[in-house]
């Protein structure tokens, strides 16, 4: 599986834009994918996607910002020799819809699946088989990613989203919940709870 993330200018598709893109592929952890592009010409940018995420305005618009459509391209080249190329990550299904828009707007061929591997629904179910009640907020489940990381011992993530770094802390969260083992050597010094290594 490919574990993606991805940093927008909102939340919707059709109207913001993707601006950066980190993946991993699941099965060779060393194989990693980060860009960044510019949005595309008249593309809605909300101010408090940007504040999640760290961009400035000027960083993501006007001349000499790589346009999506190299993106994409470097993108399908990268995730070409991939296995398997089910998307994965905390909000997948957010990530595959944006990467589906921009291979559209880019005029290039979509090749991956619909489904995707849902890093919530792994550690919820995780959490009901060890008897734990997941936390909820609003009437509505509060097991975000920074949740989850907590949960599988993982730091949490400090100051702006990063579309690598939270490819890399999900994709960690994966093998420890699937496997009960570390994936990536740069968090091999984040011991792992003993309910997660049974």
């Amino acid at each position: 599986m490919i574990v993606i993330d991805t940093e927008t200018t909102g939340l919707e598709p059709a109207i913001h834009a993707l601006i950066s893109v980190g993946a991993i592929d699941f099965e060779n952890p060393d194989n990693q994918f980060y860009e960044e592009c510019g949005a595309w010409k008249g593309a809605h940018i909300d101010k408090k996607a940007l504040e999640i995420n760290g961009f400035l305005e000027k960083d993501i618009v006007g001349e000499g910002k790589q346009p999506i459509e190299s993106l994409v391209l470097k993108f399908s080249a990268w995730a070409s020799g991939i296995k398997e190329q089910t998307f994965a990550g905390e909000n997948p299904s957010m990530d595959r819809d944006f990467m589906r828009a921009s291979f559209q707007r880019a005029g290039a061929n979509w090749f991956f699946a619909y489904r995707t591997f849902d890093l919530h629904s792994i550690c919820y179910a995780h959490m009901i088989r060890a008897g734990l009640v997941p936390p909820t907020e609003r009437n509505h489940t509060g097991l975000n990613l920074d949740a989850i990381l907590e949960y599988v011992g993982l730091p949490k993530r400090a100051g702006v989203h990063n579309a690598m770094e939270d490819a890399k802390l999900e994709a960690e969260a994966f093998s420890r919940l699937l496997y009960g083992k570390n994936l990536l050597a740069e968090y091999g010094e984040n011991p792992m709870p003993d309910k997660i290594k049974n």
